[in-house]
């Protein structure tokens, strides 16, 4: 599983959502969690357009 986030976030945050990830896909999916990979790309706010603004540009 890949998961694209803006960049920002506390380590103690992207560590949360991997396990959070991980505990929700090995139990939808019954499957141990040992096979379950989980990658978090942190995309810089310039490069994360909303509605054709960057994310830097819109303060988020």
């Amino acid at each position: 599983m890949n998961i694209q986030i803006m960049e920002g976030r506390t380590p103690d945050k992207i560590e949360a959502l991997l396990k959070n990830v991980t505990n929700a896909v090995s139990e939808s999916l019954d499957a141990p969690k040992e096979n379950v990979r989980v990658i978090v790309t942190e995309v810089p706010k310039t490069h994360w357009a909303i509605g054709g603004t960057s994310a830097k540009e819109l303060g988020r």
